[in-house]
């Protein structure tokens, strides 16, 4: 099942993928106050379904309480980057301002001269858990969504923390939609980047150094997760930063994260436009 959120004539809502085509799951949303038992228990509005082309998608998780990062989860990306194997998930947060959809654009801020892509497999929690075990991690996961983390790189290397390169607003595509586990086979499920027509990261999510359910389980130790809540699980080798020459991002360009079994997140990328005085952000 292929569950996408999205806005039609104003109003936000969640349905499932038929084909080309959105049916609508009554008014449900997923939000920390309805997950995956409400949203599998919603009627189906086969009349009132939508074509995809038409609805406006919104990243597959909408409105996130916590969105936990994991660093140097392949070992391709620890041995270009120069570090031990972690023997703990490296972990950081991103904001729910710093999702974008799945077709937005990747805006580059003026103030960098160094925006990276990161493709990543995305976790979408779908039932409250805290300190769960890893044997029980699936029962607490609505699906999966494909995910870029795209990192502004200048600004990441300031400090030794990450924050102000990964929290960028606007800047995170996730989506197009998430797919429920059993229409995913991750020991098998390749992972890919494609820049312009250059592939230029390439994997298989078996080779997570902490697999899904060790995420899960080490995340909900020190905080309770929710519904809508979202841990995205690494990026393999091949970033441009780690380059030689290093490659970063420019107006024109076309990212796509490709992911087997989940989908594909295609994004132009273009000059970020700054209206005066205003925190609005055009593209």
């Amino acid at each position: 099942m292929k569950l996408v959120s999205y806005t039609f004539e104003g109003t936000a809502r969640v349905g499932v993928l038929d084909g080309a085509d959105i049916i609508p799951l009554g008014d449900a949303r997923l939000t920390v106050q309805s997950g995956a038992d409400a949203l599998m228990a919603a009627a189906r509005e086969d009349a009132r379904r939508v074509p995809l082309d038409e609805a406006t998608l919104l990243p597959a998780s909408p409105h996130p309480s916590k969105i936990f990062c994991v660093g140097l989860n392949y070992r391709e990306h620890v041995e270009e980057t120069k570090r031990d194997l972690p023997s703990y998930p490296v972990l950081f947060p991103k904001f729910a301002s710093n999702l974008i959809s799945a077709d937005s654009p990747i805006q580059l801020p003026p103030e960098s001269e160094q925006v990276d892509w990161e493709g990543e497999l995305a976790v979408i929690i779908g039932r409250t858990g805290r300190r769960i075990a890893q044997k029980d991690a699936f029962e607490h996961i609505l699906g999966f969504a494909v995910a870029n983390d795209v990192t502004v790189r200048d600004y990441q290397y300031k400090t030794h923390q990450w924050l102000q390169g990964k929290a960028w607003d606007g800047s995170t595509p996730l989506g197009p939609w998430i797919v429920t586990p059993d229409e995913v086979d991750l020991d098998t499920a390749g992972i890919r980047t494609i820049l312009n027509d250059e592939v230029v990261q390439e994997s298989q999510l078996s080779r997570l150094i902490f697999d899904i359910p060790r995420l899960v389980s080490e995340v909900s130790q020190f905080t309770v997760l929710e519904p809508g809540d979202v841990i995205l699980t690494g990026t393999p080798g091949g970033v441009g930063y780690r380059r030689d020459p290093k490659v970063f991002l420019t107006d024109g360009d076309v990212v796509r994260v490709q992911i087997d079994g989940v989908g594909e997140i295609i994004s132009e990328v273009v000059n970020e436009t700054i209206v005066a005085g205003s925190p609005t952000r055009v593209a």
